[in-house]
């Protein structure tokens, strides 16, 4: 378990592209699993591709990359029926859960049809660390923007609520998100919203920010709150960069 109890790192970041396989693991991801703390063994990562539908050709490169870095890997699909025989069992055995990204609004759907929010609630609290991307970041929120519904982005407001904060992903590379979660929270649609850059993260213990973090150079993270006035006010927070893994 983290020393420091229950933790979350939620980005919008985690891997790049390579020129050999799709994707390898970048640094925020694998400052998730130094999180765990494993000593001695190797970590236990489980990979939950929902918001994908259970890409067979994500899950592939996944163990792909598993073995190049020496993690103990898993996956959880749910599609056409869960892969493991008991959900519960399997996701509080891990070091580390890995939510990848796509449709938050269908992730959010299937994990409550397959009781993954209690379990997943269950597993933070137990000290499993938990991370994702783009929807594997707003998911553990009480929401935020995507574009679950179509290309004109929306709001989701049935996050997890793991953290009692929005979320805002994508921050500066795509054009949209910015204005949108910014209304939302003016409007009190959303609460307070901490975002992210491509490359940037938020690391949370128990339900307290605590750090920002960057694997990518000028990739920033913003707090957004509404002010006094009733517009939406925001503010840029130290980060700190990752080094590349050797």
């Amino acid at each position: 378990m983290p020393a420091d109890g229950p933790t979350i790192l939620a980005t919008s970041g985690g891997l790049r592209r390579d020129d050999r396989i799709d994707w390898r693991v970048a640094p925020l991801t694998h400052h998730a699993v130094e999180l765990a703390g494993v000593v001695g063994r190797a970590p236990k990562v489980c990979l939950v591709p929902t918001a994908v539908g259970d890409d067979p050709r994500l899950v592939m490169t996944f163990y792909d990359n598993a073995w190049r870095v020496g993690w103990n890997a898993s996956h959880v699909a749910l599609l056409p029926m869960p892969n493991v025989a008991d959900l519960r069992e399997h996701l509080l055995a891990q070091d580390v859960i890995w939510v990848w990204g796509g449709s938050v609004a269908g992730l959010l759907a299937l994990w409550r049809l397959h009781g993954l929010d209690t379990i997943l609630r269950e597993a933070w609290e137990a000290g499993v660390v938990l991370t994702g991307v783009s929807a594997g970041s707003i998911c553990w929120h009480v929401g935020g923007t995507t574009d679950s519904f179509g290309p004109t982005l929306q709001p989701v407001i049935n996050g997890l609520g793991l953290l009692p904060y929005a979320n805002g992903v994508h921050y500066d590379s795509e054009a949209e998100r910015r204005p949108l979660l910014h209304r939302l929270v003016a409007d009190e649609v959303l609460p307070t919203a901490y975002a992210t850059d491509d490359g940037a993260g938020l690391l949370y213990r128990g339900t307290e920010l605590v750090e920002a973090l960057t694997e990518r150079d000028r990739a920033g993270a913003y707090r957004v709150e509404r002010g006094p006035d009733g517009a939406a006010v925001e503010t840029e927070l130290d980060v700190r960069r990752l080094p590349k893994p050797e």
